[in-house]
């Protein structure tokens, strides 16, 4: 079962009205907060953050359904 990111926790209990009037931000968040964790991701394995190197975005692309 997916997980959620805080982001998306937010998203869920907020009106939809405030997601259509700051959709632009809360995207760059969901961007912040994806990079956040694939550094987590990188950090645990004791190497260099890369967004270039694909297995910190498929644990987020599997942890997160993405």
């Amino acid at each position: 079962m997916p997980q959620q990111t805080a982001v998306e926790w937010l998203m869920d209990r907020l009106p939809h009205s405030i997601e259509t009037q700051f959709s632009k931000q809360i995207e760059q968040a969901k961007e912040m907060e994806k990079q956040q964790i694939m550094e987590a991701v990188y950090d645990s394995m004791g190497t260099n953050f890369d967004p270039n190197m694909g297995r910190a975005e498929d644990y987020y692309n599997e942890t997160f359904n993405k």
